[in-house]
Formats: structure tokens, C-alpha cells, sequence
């Protein structure tokens, strides 16, 4: 059976993973009929936000515990999951992916990445095995393959700013439409901006769905 890794960066879209855009990535795949991979960096968040209010909460909460949630505590700390693990990689936007995998959020272009991330991203991109990325998510893989070489086409949809810091980092952002993808065949990422553009939950499903379907194809 394909197995399918989903990267995700704690529980809520101002501090962790898109809710919205983790659950329709999973029910995608499960309706696929693969078998997912859960996953999630055994860290502390950057910070807590209140989701109700949008004000910063005086507490800590951990990335892997957080992610529990979403996955119903099926998940796996990801530090220990190894490429021969899985046949592809799809990674949920949400702030987590800019606060918790990596600090784009504060730090922009100049970013770092969360060293389990950036190793298992790495190294499941050079195994060839295709990767899917949603949201804000692409700004990070940008990040991911600087300086490797690769020349990648992403979408996160039209911000001009992070469309800015995909090129400044070495990849080519193509602007892009919520329910559509942006396919780089070569490489075998996939995009789709989600709720980088999206207004409604069925404006996320639909590029979503499309990237989950292309994924499998890749496989």
C-alpha cells in the first residue's frame, strides 16, 4: 500500500496547522486508500494564540502533542520516521509551518528551518519521491532547496511579498488561482495556495484535492 507522510505544525492556523487544510488533505488521502503517516517535530511552539480573541497567550504548548489532535493521537515524532518510511510528503500550511518548522514569519528570507525538517525534507526530495506543499508551506521548501541546486516552480497564489522571497531564494514562484496547482514535474513538488487566497473551506478543498491527486500520481 502507498504510504503518504503528512508533516503537520501543531493544532490552529495562528500557531500551528491549518485545521481546515490538514483534515481535507487527509481525507483525500484516506479516500485514496493509502496509508498515512503522521507526523510532527517533538518542539515547543513559538508561541500560544488564543484563536477566539487573536491575542498571545502567557503559556507553552508542545508542536507533537498539539498535532495529536488533528491526527487523533496516531502520529509520530518525526524525528524518528525515515525516508524508506514513506512513497511522498505533503505539508498543510497554517502559521505553524513560518513559526514552528521554520521562523519565516519573523525572519523572512533570511529564515532558518527546523533541522528535523530540513533533513527529512532533503532527503525524501532526493530519493525522488514527490512532495506536496499547501498554503505557506512552499516559502519553506523554497528555503528547504537553497543552494542545492534546484530551480523549483511553487505557488503560494499572488502575495507579491512571498512570491518576493520564493524567487529571492533560488526557486520561481507561479502565480496561481485557490483551486488550482502548480505542478513541477521535474522535481515532483506540487502547490496550491489554500487558504493563502482561499475564502471558504470549498475554495481550499478544491486545490487541495488536486494536489493530493497529483501527488499520487507522481508515486
Amino acid at each position: 500500500m502507498t504510504r503518504v507522510g503528512v508533516v503537520l505544525s501543531g493544532c490552529g492556523v495562528n500557531d500551528g496547522a491549518e485545521i481546515h487544510e490538514s483534515v481535507i488533505t487527509m481525507l483525500a488521502l484516506d479516500r485514496a486508500g493509502v496509508d498515512m503517516v503522521l507526523m510532527a517535530p517533538n518542539i515547543d511552539q513559538l508561541h500560544v494564540i488564543n484563536h477566539y480573541t487573536e491575542s498571545e497567550m502567557d503559556e507553552s504548548r508542545n508542536v507533537l502533542v498539539e498535532s495529536a489532535r488533528i491526527a487523533r493521537g496516531k502520529i509520530r515524532d518525526m524525528a524518528e520516521v525515515h525516508t524508506s518510511d514513506i512513497d511522498a510528503l505533503i505539508f498543510p500550511g497554517g502559521f505553524g509551518v513560518a513559526k514552528n518548522l521554520s521562523d519565516y514569519a519573523m525572519a523572512g528570507a533570511d529564515c532558518s528551518v527546523n533541522p528535523d525538517v530540513k533533513r527529512f525534507a532533503t532527503d525524501v526530495h532526493k530519493a525522488g519521491k514527490p512532495i506536496g506543499v499547501i498554503c505557506i508551506a512552499p516559502v519553506m521548501f523554497a528555503k528547504i532547496l537553497q543552494g542545492a541546486g534546484d530551480s523549483v516552480e511553487l505557488t503560494i497564489g499572488t502575495d507579491e511579498q512571498t512570491s518576493s522571497d520564493i524567487n529571492s531564494m533560488g526557486s520561481n514562484h507561479i502565480s496561481c488561482p485557490v483551486e488550482d496547482i502548480v505542478i513541477d514535474k521535474k522535481n515532483k513538488i506540487v502547490s496550491t495556495p489554500a487558504y493563502m487566497l482561499a475564502q471558504r473551506i470549498s475554495e481550499a478543498a478544491e486545490g487541495i484535492e488536486k494536489l493530493v491527486k497529483e501527488v499520487l500520481a507522481m508515486v
